[in-house]
């Protein structure tokens, strides 16, 4: 359960200006102005190329890798693996480094942000560029691990100092967790944008590869046959011109952002150099109970939703007979997601933030008990993404409407501890990175273990078993 200081709402005293240690001398001062609209829109649309990126990634990157580049499983598993842990590892590596860099004229944080994009765009595009066939597996392996992981280096540089933006937007609390919910929105929405452009560009193409499977030989795209060395050709051909597309809408996120969001320090958030050192920085952070809750809180419901994430084309191809329809899934998936974020903001600011987190995660037991029982129905998949969408609202928003409040809360209990946001956030989205290579991990090598192989038209019962009682089973 995760602790009050994280949670409910408004922190006493954390809505005037003055606030911090003797702020009740200075109760009569008046309140800061509120956050202009535009504000609020143009630091909503900085969040895009995180959410769209990571999204096509985290729907799109093992069916590309195994169906498409045509590593096995445990290559697959393992690159997976090893470029979530590096991405990891690189989140509080680089909040302590944005947490130890001055101020300077385009702010603190800001800075980061622009220098970061261009090398975020070129290694984003270069993930799903398919090397010769006639290349050594070893290198093909180490291609798309360098690959990955510069990638997620460059949007670590990005991201970091993008979610401890929140902290320095002016303004009180309300409209913070105003310009949280304008965020969520616009974070969903590209999820949408992300998943729906990869998806349409390559959908049709993965369609017309188990399409394939009609030819005599029994094997997917496995031939010599220059039908099918085409349909593969155009689908590797395909990721990269979805990958152009997403980059270019990565670039315009970031030049909004620049041009419309301006740091705003306060009296608890000068902007300056953090003056610890790292691991007393570390000590000091995790020993915050409410946010240590938090985080916990946080990387299991993360886990639970990105195995289900990972996993949710291979199902809808090789298990529920929805192949080329998934795309579709996932688009109803996100719109869902993306309009239901008002409702929760208002349910949360009626009722709570904990009771909006425990109403809406239970949403989706209901829709994965369903989708592992029915196969070949569409319509009933349609239903149950739906009450998928609504939960996945919740996971988008609340976390990161409650960490700003743990965040208050250490800063009134250490007042000494200055400048520590960007570590703060840094580990949430540590966290965040961590379920993901963990559920990437598990949900790849099961496959592996189950007998997955790429070429197969059909697959043996123990592989369709994993698929449907593996991610999909409700005890996850």
């Amino acid at each position: 359960m995760l602790p009050d200081s994280a949670g409910d709402a408004p922190l006493a005293g954390l809505t005037r200006a003055g606030d911090g240690p003797g702020a009740s001398s200075r109760r009569s001062e008046v309140l800061p102005p509120p956050l202009p609209f535009y504000r609020k829109l143009c630091y909503a649309i900085g969040g895009a190329p995180y959410q769209m990126t990571g999204n096509a990634l985290g729907f799109f990157l093992q069916i590309f890798l195994l169906d498409v580049v045509q590593l096995e499983p445990f290559h697959s598993s393992l690159l997976l693996f090893l470029g979530r842990a590096w991405d990891a590892v690189t989140d509080p590596a680089v909040g302590f480094l944005v947490s130890k860099s001055p101020r300077r004229k385009l702010g603190k944080l800001i800075p980061w942000i622009v220098f970061s994009t261009p090398f975020g765009v070129v290694f984003y595009c270069m993930v799903w560029f398919t090397p010769s066939d006639t290349m050594p597996v070893s290198l093909k392996f180490l291609w798309y691990l360098a690959m990955y992981c510069f990638f997620q280096t460059s949007m670590t540089c990005y991201h970091v100092p993008y979610s401890s933006l929140t902290m320095f937007l002016g303004g009180n609390q309300r409209d913070r967790d105003s310009a949280t919910a304008y965020r969520m929105g616009v974070e969903v929405f590209s999820t949408l944008v992300g998943s729906g452009i990869q998806g349409q560009i390559v959908g049709r193409y993965h369609a017309s590869m188990m399409e394939s499977c009609s030819v005599p030989n029994g094997t997917l795209y496995n031939s010599t046959s220059p039908g099918l060395t085409d349909t593969l050709e155009n689908t590797r051909r395909a990721y990269v011109i979805a990958s152009v597309v997403l980059g270019s809408l990565y670039c315009m996120a970031c030049l909004i952002l620049f041009l419309g969001v301006k740091e705003q320090p306060g009296p608890l958030s000068p902007l300056g150099k953090a003056q610890l050192p790292f691991f007393h920085s570390l000590r000091i952070i995790l020993g915050h109970q409410p946010y240590v809750w938090l985080l916990c809180g946080f990387l299991f419901m993360s886990l639970a939703f990105q195995i289900t994430q990972g996993i949710f084309a291979f199902f809808c191809t090789h298990a529920a007979g929805l192949a080329g329809r998934f795309q579709h899934l996932v688009l109803i998936m996100l719109v869902v997601a993306s309009l239901s974020i008002p409702f929760w903001q208002w349910f949360l600011v009626r009722f709570g933030k904990k009771p909006a987190v425990f109403v809406g995660l239970s949403l989706i037991i209901p829709a994965l008990i369903v989708i592992t029982l029915v196969s070949h129905n569409f319509l009933v998949f349609v239903f149950m993404v739906v009450l998928a969408g609504c939960s996945m609202a919740v996971l988008y928003l609340l976390p990161w409407s409650m960490l700003p409040d743990a965040v208050d809360d250490f800063r009134l209990k250490n007042p000494d501890c200055l400048n520590l946001e960007a570590f703060f956030y840094s580990f949430y989205v540590f966290f965040n990175k961590f379920a993901g290579g963990l559920s990437l991990g598990i949900s790849t090598m099961s496959l592996h273990f189950a007998g997955y192989r790429a070429s197969d038209c059909t697959h043996n019962p123990s592989v369709i078993l994993t698929l449907r009682k593996g991610p999909f089973d409700p005890m996850w």
